[in-house]
Parts: C-alpha cells; structure tokens; sequence
C-alpha cells in the first residue's frame, strides 16, 4: 500500500506542469491526481467522528429549538380575545383588539392601551375559550 501511494505521488508530481491553471503552484499536483487517485476508504472513518459531532449538535441544540419556535408561533397564532399575557418585557395585561398585521393591542391598565408586536408575546396566562 505504501509503495502504491509513493507511486501516485511521484506521477502526481510529474503531472503538476499539466495543471492549466496559474494560481497556488503548491496545489497543481494534489488536484490533478484527486481524478486519478480516489480517497482511500479508510480514510472516510476520519469524518466519522465530525458526523457524530453534527449529529449531536443537531438533537441536541438544533431540533428542541425548531420544536420551541414551532410552539410559539402556534401560540402566537390562537390569540384571541380577553387573553391575558406577558410580553418579553414583563408587561403583564389583557388583549383587547388581534390585528392581522402583526400587532396586538393590550390593555394593561384601566383605559391604557399599547400597540405591541405578536412576536414580543412570551406568554399565555389565562386563555379564554372561544365563543360557540
């Protein structure tokens, strides 16, 4: 195996003047013989370990992510009427008007009424039951 790959690297280097491009003259041989010379199988188990890496990250931090945004959108989408929330900046009040642009307006004193973004919901405290 050894002698097999002293070959490829000595006709490897003999090609090199072939290359046609101009540029990184320290590379010419090693694509040119990535044709002739595929990855040796063994070699793949030396992305075994980065695969594992990613597969970790992705159950592990990835996925729970996605599933939270998932439930809060779904959240963000059943609000209706009289709910009471907290916004993310701790406002805590009760939903008088669900406009289709994105905005909510909360009550959260008697007459004080604010304008807020659905997204800044963080929260659903008491949820009314839709009206039959």
């Amino acid at each position: 195996m050894g002698e097999m790959r002293l070959r490829a690297a000595l006709q490897c280097r003999g090609a090199a003047h072939r290359f046609p491009f101009k540029f990184a003259p320290q590379f010419r041989g090693a694509f040119y013989c990535q044709k002739e010379y595929p990855m040796d199988p063994a070699a793949l188990g030396q992305f075994l370990p980065l695969i594992l890496i990613f597969g970790i990250m992705y159950f592990l931090l990835i996925r729970p992510q996605q599933k939270k945004v998932k439930e809060h959108q779904k959240m963000i989408d059943q609000l209706r009427v009289r709910d009471q929330v907290v916004t993310q900046g701790g406002m805590i009040g009760k939903v008088s008007k669900v406009k289709e642009d994105g905005e909510v307006e909360v009550e959260i004193a008697d007459g004080v009424k604010v304008r807020i973004v659905k997204a800044t919901i963080a929260q659903v405290l008491n949820k009314t039951e839709p009206a039959s």
